[in-house]
């Protein structure tokens, strides 16, 4: 079972500035957290680094670039990183956060990697390894969105989609350590291999290549001119992945404009998360929702009131129609400072 996860800070490093570091399968997201009068994590403006996470480099390489980004952070906030209390990480896949063992993160290609080890190593300084939506719910929990209730879902639709839950009042991993993995359920059995999970048709991925897929078969879309510039940057850097030809901005932009196929695309993901959001909704009686991750801040209020009905229309009981569904409080923030308070409470 992950280690209990403790109502104050570890005294060692309570008062001491922290690195928060949200890993995900496409960028790297660091910057330093300060405790505020109130007690709670800050980022201290300026630290902000973000690198593209380059999985194709391969692990070391991968590891090699948090390293460098924490570095970077650290510097950038006029310090030295001997002054650091610890490090906190937020990483997708599964992961056991007792050991700082990365089981299985497939955006990442990561199997049985020490992570936390391994950072720990490069840094000097002590790291605590957690899911990367895990710690963003945290934080939303904390600090954010969700603060003060006491059983909620968190689900961060971007690259892929994953999910987190505090159950009673605690950050809930469950007996395999890996609870919250609402991308990998199956949405739709039966349907073609590469379409029946959560993440195969809700994530900004499956949006993009959606969207992609149709403007090249001729469906009319404002997107065609960003598709085709972007075609010719990547393919003056010799690459043709589909899924970068459209970010999470331009279909927010096209969506925003009433773009009609954009528009469908994105109203029949919404439809489809909200189912099944809805079936761990009724599963638990889960009172509060939370949506983040890129594609949710880039679409807005939107896109959380589109799922949100979804939800309500799917549940059971009809009591918890009046369950919450809110977006993102801390927005970039949340995993970076998640992952800070749990390592300022775990370490």
């Amino acid at each position: 079972m992950p280690s209990p996860r403790s109502a104050r800070p570890g005294r060692a490093i309570a008062s001491r500035p922290l690195v928060g570091i949200d890993l995900g399968g496409t960028n790297i997201n660091v910057g330093i957290c300060r405790p505020a009068p109130n007690g709670e994590l800050r980022v201290q403006a300026g630290s902000r680094v973000n690198k593209k996470t380059q999985a194709i480099l391969g692990v070391s390489a991968v590891i090699d670039r948090i390293a460098d980004a924490a570095s970077e952070s650290v510097e950038s906030a006029g310090l030295s990183m001997k002054q650091i209390g610890g490090i906190g990480i937020g990483a997708p896949g599964a992961l056991d956060p007792t050991t700082g063992l990365v089981l299985k993160a497939p955006n990442l290609g990561f199997v049985n990697i020490e992570l936390a080890a391994r950072l720990r190593k490069k840094l000097g300084r002590p790291v605590y390894l957690e899911n990367d939506v895990n710690a963003a719910a945290y934080g939303e929990w904390k600090q954010g969105a969700a603060r003060d209730v006491r059983d909620m879902l968190a689900v961060w639709i971007g690259t892929g989609v994953g999910g987190g839950l505090i159950l009673g009042g605690k950050l809930y991993g469950g007996g395999m350590l890996t609870a919250g993995e609402i991308g990998h359920m199956t949405l739709i059995p039966g349907a073609p291999l590469g379409r029946r999970s959560v993440e195969h048709n809700c994530s900004r991925t499956a949006v993009a290549e959606r969207l992609v897929f149709l403007v090249g078969a001729g469906y009319q879309s404002a997107l065609k001119k960003s598709i085709e510039e972007e075609r010719k940057k990547l393919k003056d850097k010799g690459d043709f992945d589909p899924s970068k030809l459209l970010r999470s901005k331009h279909i927010a932009e096209a969506f925003n404009k009433g773009d009609d196929l954009v528009h469908r695309v994105v109203e029949e993901s919404a439809q489809l998360l909200g189912i099944a959001i809805a079936g761990v909704v009724t599963l638990l009686s889960m009172p509060c929702v939370v949506l983040g991750g890129g594609f949710t801040e880039a679409l807005g209020e939107p896109w959380v009131r589109l799922v949100r009905a979804s939800v309500r229309q799917h549940v059971f009981p009809v009591d918890l129609k009046k369950v919450d569904v809110l977006g993102t409080r801390l927005r970039g923030d949340a995993g970076v400072i998640g992952a800070a308070i749990l390592a300022r409470e775990n370490l």
